[in-house]
């Protein structure tokens, strides 16, 4: 494998772990717990992981423990740190017991069912080290949800002496870890699965999981682009820059870099839908930010769009979620071609829903028709939002101008986000935050736990301070509709309207929209000042008003 010079001395750096987790811990158990939604559906389904108390490690004494290993499985997209997550949890393993052995499965959750896996060495391990991407055994998206596949996976599991499997992922991932501990906890299996928090989405998080890993990296990632694209953009003058970020469900990620980069326009979801606005009340929005700017000459800017924004535009998810439903019926399964599926959409939909699917451009009404994903969600990331507003602002001010109102110009530039942010090496906060969950999981496996999530909390504060525990994935869990039926999930946390970073975002975004008021973060800095390499993003420090 060919090393940069980068990456050399990356794998130099020493991530920093809580002071809890230095030494030998002790576990400290808080109250019995109970989900966040639908309570008497999740005891009922899950009755031996339900309940259980939140874990805070604290110093302790030093236990001796026979040999064992351990599995682990990456699960779902990529995020900055995972590499990470995997030495933390191999030096933790090795600590309790220099014997102990960690295999991780291929290619996600189908290597534990197909039996595919390999052991990661000492050797091996070290070249991973700081670095960014999932590839050291690969990562993959097959759902854990039959009792075959939790068959197959025993199998493997005691052919390995594997005591304990992690499972790092976002919320359908640890959702998916939660049923498989609970059905090896009802099957007396005498295997414990833990999950670890990850997505670069920043939507895995609550009052006990601060942030989800890779977020941090992400966000910084993008936020170096846009500044980039602002610079020329401020160079040039000529052009509006139309930029999508990643992030299907919730608009964290565009939140933060407008926080960082302070664009002349962000789009947050979560409002729109929160405002019950059209898909033209969006794009008159826009149209007006161009119009008032092109008024003092400068007809150039920036908009951040939220991957999934079309989703929370009422009227169209009321029509996404007719979609899910008649898309999972079975004869929808057989279905050839692109051209009968929409025959066949549009046969089914009711007269409302119908109408507003006609009203949309043809290419995003195929686009909403289309496959769903493995999780049962419209393919987003398919839909060329960015140029669908663009388009549809362009005609706007078409029409102003006939009508005197707009004199200036509108030349547009488009660009997604996604890619270029799941794999980067980690920052130094995703670097220590990845490998103390890691570390962190093998006290977890030490003490017996099984259905729970590794969490590093605190994390503003300087890395010894930081708490390390867990949390009970039912803790976290809701029933909500999934390819048409009922199912439990980790309820997904969208941006809250109330919160520090949204007031902070409202109180400014009028300025930055109509002055040239771009910052430019620049790339991602590992040595130097602490306020410089060490920082956590702005959300989390609004958030805990740091």
């Amino acid at each position: 494998m060919a090393i940069s010079n980068l990456q050399k001395a990356r794998a130099a750096y020493q991530p920093k772990l809580p002071k809890a987790l230095q030494g030998p811990v002790k576990a400290v158990e808080g109250a019995a717990t109970q989900s966040v939604g639908n309570q008497v559906e999740i005891k009922e389904l899950f009755p031996n992981t339900y309940g259980m108390p939140v874990i805070t490690f604290e110093p302790g004494q030093p236990m001796e423990l026979p040999p064992f290993n351990v599995g682990i499985i990456l699960s779902g997209g990529q995020a900055p740190g995972g590499h990470n997550v995997i030495s933390g949890l191999f030096d933790g393993v090795k600590s309790l017991n220099p014997a102990n052995k960690l295999y991780g499965f291929i290619l996600g959750p189908g290597g534990l069912v197909d039996h595919n896996y390999m052991e990661i060495t000492p050797e091996l391990m070290d070249q991973y080290r700081n670095t960014g991407g999932f590839d050291i055994i690969g990562s993959g998206r097959t759902k854990l949800e039959e009792e075959d596949q939790f068959e197959k996976g025993i199998q493997i599991l005691r052919e390995l002496g594997i005591k304990a499997l992690v499972i790092i992922g976002g919320d359908d991932s640890n959702t998916n870890a939660c049923v498989l501990a609970e059905y090896y906890a009802a099957k007396n299996y005498g295997v414990q699965v833990i999950g670890c928090p990850k997505t670069i989405d920043g939507d895995l998080k609550n009052e006990q999981i601060e942030t989800s890993f890779g977020f941090d990296t992400a966000c910084k990632t993008y936020s170096e682009l846009i500044g980039n694209i602002q610079r020329d953009c401020n160079s040039a003058r000529k052009y509006w820059h139309f930029i999508k970020l990643m992030g299907r469900s919730a608009s964290h990620i565009a939140l933060e870099c407008a926080l960082q980069c302070q664009p002349n326009i962000c789009l947050v979801s979560e409002e729109v839908e929160a405002k019950a606005m059209s898909l033209d009340d969006v794009v008159t929005y826009i149209a007006k930010a161009v119009a008032a700017r092109a008024e003092e000459g400068n007809n150039f800017g920036t908009v951040l769009i939220p991957e999934g924004i079309i989703e929370f535009i009422p009227a169209i998810k009321k029509l996404i979620a007719e979609l899910n439903d008649i898309l999972a019926l079975p004869e929808a399964q057989n279905i050839s071609s692109a051209n009968e599926q929409l025959a066949f959409v549009r046969g089914h939909l009711s007269k409302d829903n119908l109408s507003v699917f006609k009203s949309l451009p043809a290419d995003v009404a195929a686009q909403l028709a289309l496959d769903r994903d493995p999780h049962g969600n419209v393919q987003v990331s398919l839909i060329e939002t960015e140029k669908l507003l663009s388009r549809m602002v362009a005609d706007k001010l078409a029409i102003w101008k006939h009508q005197g109102k707009f004199k200036g110009k509108f030349g547009t530039q488009h660009h997604f986000f996604g890619y270029e942010g799941r794999c980067a090496a980690p920052s130094n906060y995703d670097a220590d935050y990845c490998y103390s969950l890691g570390y962190n999981a093998s006290r977890l496996i030490a003490n017996g736990k099984t259905g729970y999530m590794s969490v590093i909390k605190n994390t503003t504060a300087p890395a010894a301070e930081w708490i390390a525990g867990g949390v009970p994935i039912t803790m976290m869990m809701n029933l909500e509709k999934r390819n048409g039926k009922m199912k439990p999930v980790i309820r997904k946390a969208l941006v809250e309207l109330d919160g520090a970073p949204f007031k902070y975002f409202e109180a400014h975004r009028e300025q930055w929209a109509k002055e040239t008021a771009y910052v430019y973060p620049g790339p991602i800095q590992y040595w130097g000042p602490s306020e410089v390499c060490d920082q956590t993003t702005k959300t989390l420090q609004l958030e805990q008003a740091k």
